[in-house]
């Protein structure tokens, strides 16, 4: 593999397809990509009861353990494994097992604040961040809530408008100033195939790492006007 690995940040709003757009990218490259869910370094809260631990505003960068991960993305770029921490939902706090995971060729940061914290942008390569409409994202929320977390459409609904509408507002969104690509849409099939080409001439060693946000704007724009003139 090499090292450094190629890291990617992919953030955006709630239910804005960011898992998606992550699964797509790197579909083709097999163990060559690690995909580590910022959910995983929210802090550990085991000091809380269920109640206290349900009060807490996870949509806030406080929430996240940002040294750890630091840490972690370090040592991997470094060639060494982590031991990564895994969050469960159902009980909003970390689950006692932690899971190995070895460094490969592409290491994808996913999350909403995935852009947030100035020195984890400086060990990216590639900055990415999906914009999707507000109407469609809540949705997405209150329907994997319900039913992949099993929670209750009214906390989810409060949920949403105290903490993750306003959040949103206040920290996510102004973070897409640090993106190189913003891919509109959710999972838009041309940003996708390009990002999907450059990260497999990545792994190949066919590439060099000059990923700027005008020429990869550029770039696409060249691409859905080659697709408009095929339709």
């Amino acid at each position: 593999m090499t090292i450094p690995s190629f890291v990617i940040g992919i953030a955006g709003g709630t239910g804005a397809g960011k898992t998606t757009v992550s699964r797509l990218v790197t579909r083709d490259l097999g163990d060559s990509v690690t995909r580590i869910p910022l959910d995983n370094y929210y802090e550990d809260l085991s000091h809380l009861d269920f109640e206290e631990r349900q009060s807490v505003n996870y949509d806030h960068p406080s929430a996240f353990e940002w040294e750890l991960l630091r840490e972690h993305l370090e040592a991997l770029l470094e060639g060494q494994s982590v031991e990564m921490p895994q969050y469960d939902f159902e009980i909003h706090n970390r689950k006692e097992e932690r899971v190995t995971v070895d460094p490969t060729d592409v290491i994808v940061l996913e999350g909403i604040l995935a852009l947030y914290d100035e020195e984890i942008n400086d060990m990216m390569d590639l900055r990415l961040f999906v914009e999707t409409d507000a109407d469609v994202r809540i949705l997405r929320r209150i329907r994997r809530d319900v039913i992949d977390r099993g929670r209750d459409l009214e906390g989810v609904i409060d949920q949403y408008l105290s903490t993750v509408k306003p959040m949103h507002e206040q920290f996510i969104e102004p973070s897409k100033k640090h993106a190189d690509l913003i891919i509109p849409e959710g999972a838009n099939s041309v940003a996708v195939n390009l990002l999907e080409e450059k990260l497999r001439a990545e792994v190949d060693g066919d590439a060099v790492r000059s990923w700027e946000r005008g020429s990869l704007e550029e770039e696409l724009g060249e691409k859905r006007s080659l697709d408009m003139d095929g339709d």
